[in-house]
């Protein structure tokens, strides 16, 4: 398999404002062009854009080509089932959403501390090996937002899993919340293949600060800046599949010409990433990924990530400090349609499904502060 799978997950927007009204027909130039050069994964799972992610896979894919020239994935989340029952009709609905007729990767999605009891309460490791005994999953794993000892615990416990999804970039590579490397090691450490999802952490690693994308552009002039992050992933021996939520034909065709002949980085490319990640870091604001886990629940249907997009946009190279720019603008126009950041009641559900732990609550104060204030 190819290294590069495309995440349905940030597909390109009819509406800007309204993740579900996908560009379908763009979608399908996309896929076109994958197949075409070879590739052949596909990750899509029940709430991504605006719950229509699926559906799209059916349009743009599955009905479009036979079976056995795709892969596909889909998920499980326990925020979608509180019995056996509602399993089966999660299951049953994901099979008549994307008409695919089995899914060839099927996880239990997002495990961390607080989602995991419930995936032992309701036995859904052994459910999904039921599944895969039926012929409806050809591989059974599980995506993982947590420590690496909660993953020694998981994978002691069940061997049986195949294959384990992690987010993983040069950016959160050491980073003591993602503990990207600890996490990639030790699913190495229980022969686990790795398959990669936020290599380019929602964006963040396509814009970089300018002095960092002067070290990139001084070694390889002609590489794009997301370029580094998907072949630093990439790179990693025990990576199966790297996953890419590309949103236009342009980004598809970029990570094309890049990782269809794909060549790992060099230990002197590595270094240059880290230091890329060091600069990175002094000025990220919010390390907020985009997945939108977070605004599903809100009460007050607060546009989190949109919001910390602008604000670390107006914080990077101390903007914040110039006065107005573009962005109180942008942060106008969202709330005219989205509740704003000073309407968060703080009632902590974002918090509780967010991948990367955030402090949610307290950066929608300091969002409020400077676009409000």
């Amino acid at each position: 398999m190819k290294k590069l799978g495309f995440g349905l997950m940030r597909m390109p927007l009819l509406d800007p404002t309204d993740a579900s009204k996908v560009d379908v027909e763009q979608v399908k130039r996309m896929v076109d062009l994958f197949m075409e050069k070879g590739f052949t994964y596909f990750d899509t799972a029940i709430m991504y854009n605006g719950f229509a992610s699926q559906r799209v896979a059916k349009a743009a894919l599955v009905d479009r080509y036979p079976r056995d020239s795709f892969t596909l994935a889909t998920k499980l989340h326990s925020g979608f089932f509180n019995s056996r029952e509602d399993m089966e009709k999660v299951f049953s609905d994901q099979l008549e959403q994307t008409g695919a007729g089995y899914f060839d990767y099927y996880l239990l999605h997002g495990i961390e501390a607080g989602s995991y009891p419930k995936y032992e309460q309701f036995d859904c490791f052994n459910w999904l090996l039921e599944k895969k005994a039926q012929g409806l999953v050809k591989h059974a794993g599980f995506s993982f937002h947590d420590t690496p000892e909660l993953l020694d615990e998981i994978l002691t416990k069940h061997p049986e899993m195949e294959f384990v999804q992690i987010q993983l970039n040069y950016l959160d590579w050491e980073s003591e919340w993602i503990q990207s490397r600890k996490v990639y090691e030790m699913a190495v450490k229980h022969g686990k293949p790795v398959i990669v999802m936020e290599p380019v952490k929602g964006g963040t690693l396509a814009k970089v600060p300018e002095e960092a994308e002067a070290l990139l552009k001084a070694r390889e002039p002609e590489l794009s800046v997301p370029s580094w992050a998907i072949r630093f992933a990439a790179s990693l021996e025990h990576v199966m599949v790297v996953l890419s939520g590309m949103s236009s034909v342009e980004q598809m065709a970029d990570n094309l010409s890049y990782m269809e002949d794909f060549k790992p980085l060099t230990d002197d490319e590595v270094a240059l990433t880290h230091q890329v990640a060091g600069i990175i870091n002094r000025q990220i604001a919010v390390p907020c990924t985009g997945c939108s886990y977070c605004t599903a629940g809100c009460p007050m249907q607060i546009a989190i990530p949109q919001y910390f997009s602008l604000y670390n946009e107006d914080m990077r190279e101390n903007l914040a400090h110039k006065g107005w720019t573009i962005n109180f603008t942008n942060y106008e126009n969202l709330t005219a349609k989205f509740g704003k950041a000073s309407d968060c009641v703080a009632c902590g559900q974002c918090e509780g499904v967010c991948p990367q732990h955030l402090p949610i609550i307290d950066r929608l104060k300091d969002v409020a502060g400077h676009f409000e204030g």
